[in-house]
């Protein structure tokens, strides 16, 4: 817990950056350092760094924060769907820590306008937007640990910003997602019933799914939608379409 009695040794940019996160996040930042290099981007590192007082970038926080937001997310998916196969909450996942709506929560949370990069960057993008959101769970892993992220993701995020029923509405239709992307692409795509398996008490059917000719997604079904529908989503999963 950061105590008034430190606001004597902290400048005066370090305190008002201090009561930005306590409002941004709902608790007070220990390692101011740690967040400011969590809004640096590698444009105003570089900058830094030429002035003779260096700074670091977010990249390496970006990583963390990606693995550990992932990890909560699929914890909160497993628990939350217990019959549903990994097919579904892999897509599941990839939909909620998609770098687009990624970029809608940083924008949400006002993380945008605490960035610090080169004026010259293209307006901050969608992409950079998400980049530091990742880089800002990285900071409050190192700082608070696992547990307190965790809380902060599942209280902030998940709860008040994630309609989880409209994520997976959206992403019921994997064969419509699907054609739309190759001919988005410009790709070929074939749907081939390459088995019909006839036995009591029911018809199997399997599908393969061929992109540019080659193979990429296998399901079989006692319905040809189905199976369609299943193959279509184990393409998604191995092209990384949220």
């Amino acid at each position: 817990m950061f105590t008034p009695f430190q606001f004597i040794f902290s400048s005066k940019p370090d305190q008002q950056f201090r009561r930005t996160l306590r409002t941004l996040l709902g608790f007070w930042p220990g390692n101011i350092l740690l967040y400011r290099k969590a809004f640096t981007h590698s444009s105003a590192a570089n900058q830094s760094r030429e002035s003779n007082n260096p700074k670091e970038s977010y990249e390496r926080l970006e990583f963390l924060g990606d693995a550990v937001l992932s990890s909560v997310i699929a914890d909160y998916l497993f628990k939350r769907f217990p019959f549903k196969d990994e097919g579904f909450l892999t897509v599941m996942r990839s939909r909620i820590v998609s770098g687009h709506q990624l970029g809608k929560l940083a924008v949400k949370f006002g993380i945008d306008r605490l960035i610090d990069a080169d004026r010259g960057l293209s307006s901050r993008s969608n992409s950079l937007n998400g980049d530091v959101f990742e880089a800002l769970i990285g900071a409050i892993y190192i700082d608070k640990g696992y547990n307190l992220t965790a809380r902060f993701i599942n209280e902030n995020i998940l709860r008040h910003h994630i309609d989880i029923d409209e994520i997976e509405a959206t992403d019921s239709d994997y064969k419509s997602k699907l054609i739309e992307w190759t001919q988005k692409n410009k790709k070929d795509l074939k749907f081939n019933l390459v088995e019909e398996e006839e036995g009591a008490p029911f018809r199997n059917y399997t599908i393969e799914i061929l992109i540019d000719g080659e193979p990429m997604g296998r399901a079989q079904h006692q319905s040809k939608k189905r199976a369609a529908q299943e193959a279509s989503r184990v393409c998604l999963v191995a092209l990384e379409i949220p």
